[in-house]
């Protein structure tokens, strides 16, 4: 990818200290365990010519090489596996959702890491998800479907308005709608702006404060984006734990990416917010991404 000259996103980011250097993503996928065993489709898919590679980072995810589409395979459409980049799916390893838990996906649809969530739960336990798309609640639906997904109720809601439902969860996934980032969309650089980065800032607030408030005491709440900008990533996750006493930063676990930015732009922000993780894509060889693991004391 070029980079444009003298960009304010460009800028931003150099200010940061990215190079912003374009970078071609491998194509990954994720084992869904619910529907085989790990080792018996890497052989289904290796007899097929499919050159497999683990994902030293993931529980379950393999960087794939294949001269046809792996999403037009019978092995797909049983839902032996999910097409998943290889950063998405961390902020469920991160979550540790378990099959005694009732876990809340804020904004769930097409479904990766929904089904990711079942298939951590071994389809016990609960899980509400909510999307307010009708297509992609389509899509979300047939995808729990197909991989075999059945301790999950759907909900056609804004997760702003969680509340409603009058119920309490243990972990709670906001993987938030957001300004994504240059290595998985054309023409970033011409179509976003510090204006439209704000504009989601603001929401991803609002849908933080209902998560907040759904989530039991001793809960976790995961925070997640593919978004690489600060407004969205570290001064929200400053602007919650300032909001909220009782919320508190704990370690990912993850061993990839950096420490979360605590001065970003000269603004100092709680120094716990390098527990989070942010991930360079030209530093991880993935997506940009962000996680961040908070606690509900």
């Amino acid at each position: 990818m070029k980079m444009p000259i003298n960009n304010p996103l460009v800028k931003r980011y150099t200010e940061l200290g990215c190079e912003c250097k374009g970078i071609t993503l491998r194509p990954s996928l994720r084992v869904n365990t619910l529907k085989i065993e790990e080792k018996d489709i890497i052989e289904r898919l290796r007899e097929k010519g499919v050159k497999l590679e683990k994902v030293k980072f993931c529980d379950h995810g393999y960087y794939y090489d294949a001269k046809f589409s792996l999403g037009a395979t019978p092995e797909y459409l049983l839902g032996y596996y999910y097409l998943q980049e290889a950063a998405s799916q961390l902020p469920v390893q991160v979550l540790d959702p378990r099959p005694e838990n009732a876990v809340l996906d804020m904004c769930a649809a097409p479904g990766s890491k929904t089904t990711q969530i079942a298939m951590h739960m071994e389809n016990n336990g609960a899980i509400i998800a909510m999307d307010n798309d009708n297509r992609r609640l389509l899509a979300l639906r047939n995808n729990l479907e197909r991989c075999g997904a059945k301790n999950t109720i759907l909900y056609k809601k804004d997760s702003r308005f969680a509340t409603d439902l009058g119920l309490k969860f243990d972990k709670i996934l906001l993987d938030a709608p957001c300004t994504g980032n240059y290595v998985i969309e054309e023409e970033f650089f011409i179509k976003k702006s510090v204006y439209g980065i704000r504009e989601r800032a603001r929401v991803q607030k609002e849908l933080l404060k209902s998560a907040v408030s759904c989530l039991n005491k001793g809960g976790i709440l995961v925070y997640s984006t593919c978004s690489l900008e600060p407004e969205e990533d570290e001064m929200n996750v400053d602007w919650i734990l300032k909001k909220y006493p009782e919320l508190k930063l704990e370690e990912t676990g993850i061993s990839i990416g950096d420490p979360g930015l605590t001065e970003p732009f000269g603004q100092k922000l709680n120094p716990e917010i390098k527990k989070c993780r942010r991930f360079w894509p030209e530093k991880t060889g993935t997506e940009g991404f962000f996680i961040a693991k908070i606690v509900k004391r």
